[in-house]
């Protein structure tokens, strides 16, 4: 995975206008924006951790959970695959790590920090009626929140019409939505994740007030806008000053930016410059799940603080552990190699580590990995290194997320 371009926006935003820090302060003071709180209670700071496929299971959410994060919303779930009752659908339970990883009953387990909650269950699919079946039985499982993918950009995705598609067909998007909207019970919000627009043309960025206002007339909470295209995917600047726009032209709507937020300074920079109501973290928490500790540490007036080596240790370890329960010992080491490779961006020897992280093939190779790097001994030492854009270094061994 190519490192995330320097994104020239928050640097600007920084020298024209108030630092980060005093940013957080203010929104410490001020709390979240009341109607998310009445919407999903537990939603208490104005970040959370976005769907990212491939990435974003239980372990990886309750892991961030453990350092801040106030709502996490699962990876995109296909509709058809709900709907027949497919591969995996059973891991998609929120509850399913509590029931199966601690002692006793569900509740002592939650107490004991199993507690998955409160969660966006996303769904992505083609038509009308089988994103409804798929959306009610996310319903069914104990989200609290339904939330609609248009805004995938992968090719595979267009070629079966659906995440950023929709965006090209205005009238089948309110189709979609409304026929979600209908399944879902009112009790339970539903969202919707879009990108600015298709291309840069001004009919499809016509089609994006279309379906980002059909969302809000048919009652939909609130929109999470991506500021790239479909078109672009993942390279380019995310345009803030779109969003600010996007906002700017809603006051009364509950926007939530995505695009470019590597660190918990750049979450303060988007809420400023942009206006959203909250920021949907995305790349910038694979294997930092401290980023969310980091964002509450600056609402409170503190500096943020870079994980220890200890720190990096009982998080990989407890991620690990929470991975073998859900996926089973073989393919968690698979899983595994993948966040190692990014958690590696916080060592002090981050290079070193990460090409170790590449090499592992087995479980006893993960560990040893572990063990050599993140010795029990050195649980107090600093990091020496902050995350940043690129800290993930330039190789291609990194797989690509398909969310942002």
């Amino acid at each position: 995975m190519d490192p995330p371009p320097e994104t020239p926006l928050p640097r600007a935003v920084l020298e024209a206008g108030r630092s980060p820090r005093d940013i957080a302060v203010d929104h410490g003071r001020r709390g979240p924006d009341p109607r998310l709180v009445r919407l999903v209670p537990g939603f208490d700071a104005p970040f959370f951790q976005a769907g990212l496929a491939g990435y974003s299971d239980g372990p990886m959410r309750l892991v961030a959970r453990r350092h801040g994060c106030p709502f996490c919303v699962t990876e995109a779930l296909l509709d058809r695959t709900l709907v027949n009752g497919g591969k995996g659908r059973r891991k998609e339970d929120p509850d399913l790590l509590a029931c199966e990883c601690g002692t006793g009953d569900l509740d002592e387990n939650r107490a004991a920090g199993l507690e998955d909650h409160p969660i966006a269950g996303q769904v992505m699919g083609t038509t009308p009626h089988e994103m409804a079946q798929g959306a009610a039985i996310l319903a069914g499982m104990g989200y609290e929140v339904i939330d609609v993918n248009m805004a995938c950009p992968v090719k595979k995705i267009k070629k079966a019409h659906r995440g950023g598609h929709f965006l090209t067909v205005p009238e089948e998007a309110s189709q979609v939505l409304e026929a979600v909207r209908a399944a879902v019970p009112e009790s339970i919000p539903c969202t919707v994740k879009l990108r600015r627009s298709f291309d840069d043309t001004p009919e499809m960025a016509r089609n994006f007030d279309r379906i980002a206002d059909a969302a809000f007339d048919l009652g939909y909470a609130w929109a999470t806008v991506h500021g790239r295209t479909v078109v672009q995917r993942y390279l380019g600047p995310s345009r803030w000053e779109i969003l600010a726009d996007i906002v700017r032209r809603r006051p009364d709507r509950l926007i939530f930016g995505s695009g470019d937020v590597w660190t918990a300074e750049d979450i303060f920079l988007m809420l400023e410059h942009t206006g959203v109501a909250a920021v949907s973290v995305a790349r910038g928490c694979i294997g930092n799940p401290w980023i969310f500790r980091q964002a509450r540490e600056l609402m409170a007036g503190r500096p943020p603080r870079r994980p220890t080596i200890g720190e990096q240790r009982d998080a990989l370890l407890e991620h690990f552990r929470l991975a073998v329960v859900l996926h089973g010992e073989r393919l968690a080491s698979r899983t595994m190699r993948k966040f190692g490779i990014r958690f590696a961006a916080h060592h002090r020897e981050s290079e070193v580590v990460r090409k170790a992280f590449i090499a592992c093939d087995s479980v006893e190779t993960w560990k040893a990995v572990i063990d050599a790097h993140y010795p029990a001994s050195d649980r107090d030492e600093p990091a020496g290194i902050a995350i940043g854009p690129g800290a993930a270094g330039a190789s291609g061994d990194v797989p690509t997320t398909r969310a942002d």
